[in-house]
């Protein structure tokens, strides 16, 4: 075999490595598109669509790693092409668990009551999720086109998912102590938003494992948490005391 063909098809193998990455990327944000969209229309057989999805992103997550653990046994990449490698590994096991938590959405989805009560708190978990969906694509951009600085773009804006959050958070509580019969709704949406800024968390790490794998070196831990949530329910707690 020549060297020409050796490398030639070393490049293939790492070109597959890209693309399962991107397939799986592709399919996870078709599920949590399809989990909001069912959610804001209470379109219970898209969120069993969703359900249905998850197993498809298992299983590319599966022939990634096969794929991965080839590369490495036969072709004993160094340097970059190394990198690339235990990061595409890394970034198949965020997608994974951002499926998992896009299923989450469609189950809670299937199980709430009607939402009218929350119309204006559903508005807020839709544009949460449609910024975590932007994200995604932005991240998975970053890789593909081994872009270091829109990695780190991607990575600041997920401050913005924290503080969509905790304003989601504050109304939701304000439902609930308004009216008990509110609490399950509540609940459910609120757990909703925050699988979706656990999406944002991990799309953040895809981000930073990029800049890791384009420049060799791994970014500085910048990015101060925005979620105050569990702060505020003590602040309310104590307020309610107060009053």
């Amino acid at each position: 075999m020549s060297d020409q063909h050796i490398v030639s098809s070393f490049t293939e193998d790492m070109n597959e490595l890209d693309s399962l990455v991107l397939q799986m990327g592709g399919l996870v944000e078709q599920q949590l598109k399809d989990a909001t969209i069912a959610l804001k229309k209470e379109d219970r057989e898209l969120a069993k669509k969703v359900l249905k999805g998850d197993a498809a992103v298992n299983e590319l997550e599966a022939t990634l790693n096969d794929a991965a653990i080839r590369i490495l046994a036969l072709r004993q990449p160094v340097a970059m092409d190394l990198r690339n490698v235990v990061v595409s590994l890394k970034i198949a096991r965020h997608l994974e668990r951002m499926g998992d938590y896009s299923k989450n959405i469609g189950r809670r989805t299937n199980t709430i009551a009607k939402a009218e009560a929350f119309t204006g708190s559903v508005g807020t978990l839709v544009r949460m999720s449609e910024k975590v969906q932007s994200m995604l694509k932005s991240g998975l951009d970053a890789y593909s086109q081994r872009d270091a600085e829109k990695a780190e773009s991607v990575r600041a804006e997920d401050q913005q998912v924290d503080q969509m959050l905790n304003t989601l958070f504050r109304e939701l509580l304000t439902y609930m102590m308004e009216d008990a019969r509110n609490i399950s709704g509540a609940m459910h949406l609120l757990f909703m938003a925050k699988n979706i800024e656990r999406i944002g968390d991990h799309i953040a790490d895809i981000a930073k494992e990029t800049i890791y794998m384009v420049t060799g070196e791994w970014p500085q831990e910048r990015r101060n948490k925005e979620d105050k949530t569990s702060k505020m329910i003590v602040d309310i707690a104590d307020n309610e005391a107060i009053d």
